[in-house]
């Protein structure tokens, strides 16, 4: 991957309020001191701990996925394949 290059955007825009819903979902169950509404300011929230919300997020997500194959659901196509 080049430098410079963001690759944080999301694939499909309307998970955002989702994404947002489980970030403070997870972040309460850690007890960190964030509000939902206070979407872009985590200053008081040390790296580690918001990371730890990131890596707990992604593991759900994984965890969601597998249980939808698991039941014999198909995927979505990757957006990003599609022209």
């Amino acid at each position: 991957m080049a430098l410079g290059q963001k690759t944080n955007r999301l694939l499909i825009k309307e998970a955002h309020p989702a994404l947002d819903n489980l970030k403070y979902e997870i972040a309460a169950e850690l007890g960190l001191p964030v509000r939902q509404g206070s979407e872009d300011y985590w200053g008081d929230v040390p790296a580690r701990q918001a990371g730890a919300v990131g890596g707990h997020m992604v593991r759900r997500m994984i965890a969601l996925a597998e249980q939808a194959l698991a039941s014999g659901q198909a995927l979505p196509p990757d957006p990003r394949q599609q022209g």
